[in-house]
């Protein structure tokens, strides 16, 4: 029974992919070209919205909590994230 929801899923995403395929490939034959143009920038608009409201992750504390500095790149270049104390 899960597969049923799994594999309506990928019919839905297939049925997208068909559908904006032939609109793309009606619209670049009938040259079209500003209407392509519109719904790419509506796509990109669409998409930049999207990942700025996700919620990318559990956030382990504020910017002001986290005080742990991440040395992986020191210590592989052999460069200290330390300054040295002068003389």
């Amino acid at each position: 029974m899960k597969n049923t929801g799994r594999q309506r899923r990928k019919l839905f995403t297939y049925g997208w992919i068909a559908v904006v395929g032939i609109t793309v490939t009606v619209l670049i034959y009938w040259e079209l070209t500003a209407v392509l143009y519109i719904l790419a920038t509506l796509g990109v608009t669409g998409l930049l919205i999207v990942v700025a409201f996700d919620d990318l992750g559990p956030s382990s504390g504020t910017a002001s909590q986290i005080t742990h500095i991440d040395d992986a790149a020191a210590i592989g270049s052999g460069i200290s994230s330390i300054p040295k104390k002068r003389r």
